[in-house]
């Protein structure tokens, strides 16, 4: 795997509003003092699942495998990819209670970890930290342009 030098910082956040409604997804991405965003959103979904998306995009960006940390502010996200999926995996993409609720994108997310090594931090949300509040802009702004009759499913990249 790479050197602790050549890590990828990654910063996530989705929206949603209402929740479920309108959607956005924000990311930034640092590597060696490179600064890329990417951002979406789609039309009709949830929170849960923007805070997914960006973690699956911000991986997805990577063109080899890397040594990857993930910051977000979502514990879903975070508790979900560090504690729940094995569990989820050993038992069919199930969970006790029922359904796993967004089992697609779970299955996406567990396909691109294993392609890297990855750190998932848990940042607290509206509390300060600037690329966090970076990405809750971007992904708000997201909500607006779906909101705004773009309509379908929106991705940019800059």
């Amino acid at each position: 795997m790479a050197k602790d030098v050549d890590r990828i910082i990654i910063y996530t956040d989705g929206a949603c509003d209402p929740n479920p409604g309108f959607g956005g997804w924000g990311v930034v991405l640092l590597h060696k003092g490179k600064y890329k965003e990417l951002s979406g959103g789609e039309p009709n979904t949830t929170n849960n699942r923007m805070e997914m998306m960006a973690a699956i995009k911000g991986l997805e960006a990577l063109k080899r495998p890397c040594t990857v940390t993930v910051h977000t502010d979502s514990q879903y996200l975070k508790n979900g990819i560090t504690s729940w999926l094995p569990a989820w995996k050993r038992k069919n993409w199930k969970r006790k209670t029922g359904p796993l609720k967004n089992v697609d994108l779970w299955q996406r997310l567990d396909a691109l970890v294993q392609e890297h090594e990855v750190d998932w931090r848990w940042v607290r949300g509206h509390a300060g930290d600037v690329l966090n509040e970076r990405c809750d802009q971007i992904a708000c702004e997201q909500v607006l342009r779906v909101k705004g009759g773009l309509g379908g499913r929106q991705e940019r990249g800059r």
